[in-house]
């Protein structure tokens, strides 16, 4: 994936991404995102993952394993963080259907989970999003993410 290069190594930090995403610990799987290109409908959020993560206590606790479902969450959130930043600031974006998951690799405590999200089709209604879990560069997850935007005040 082609990146441009910024200056800023951080463009929305945890605390600007709480302003934006409803979701809280132990829920919010987006750390920062530290790339976001508007006209292109990419970005790239990160993901630290820690041994301290609730879940590790009760998936594969002798093999701490992240749950794949949680690493599609992180990059449905991150989906979400850009179509806010699209001007959909009085919408939310809700999880409608998740296609051609595929887990290529396993993403364990000390990991830094790299979330590309691009869309594939956007509009004022919902759309699908092309998604990408890396670390270290290795693909961990793709998948293909289907979003439906919703008003706030309808939740």
């Amino acid at each position: 994936m082609d990146t441009e290069v910024t200056d800023q190594p951080i463009v929305l930090n945890v605390r600007e991404i709480t302003k934006i995403l409803p979701h809280r610990y132990p829920f919010l799987l987006v750390d920062r995102v530290i790339y976001l290109n508007l006209s292109e409908n990419t970005i790239i959020g990160q993901k630290n993952v820690t041994m301290n993560e609730q879940f590790f206590q009760g998936h594969f606790p002798n093999v701490p394993i992240m749950p794949g479902v949680l690493i599609l969450e992180a990059l449905a959130q991150t989906g979400g963080i850009l179509m806010h930043q699209k001007g959909h600031s009085e919408k939310i974006a809700l999880l409608l259907n998740i296609n051609n998951a595929k887990f290529r690799r396993p993403v364990v405590p000390g990991d830094v989970l790299t979330l590309h999200v691009s869309g594939i089709h956007l509009t004022s209604k919902g759309g699908r999003m092309l998604a990408k879990a890396h670390v270290n560069e290795q693909l961990a997850v793709e998948a293909e993410i289907g979003f439906v935007l919703m008003d706030k005040e309808q939740l």
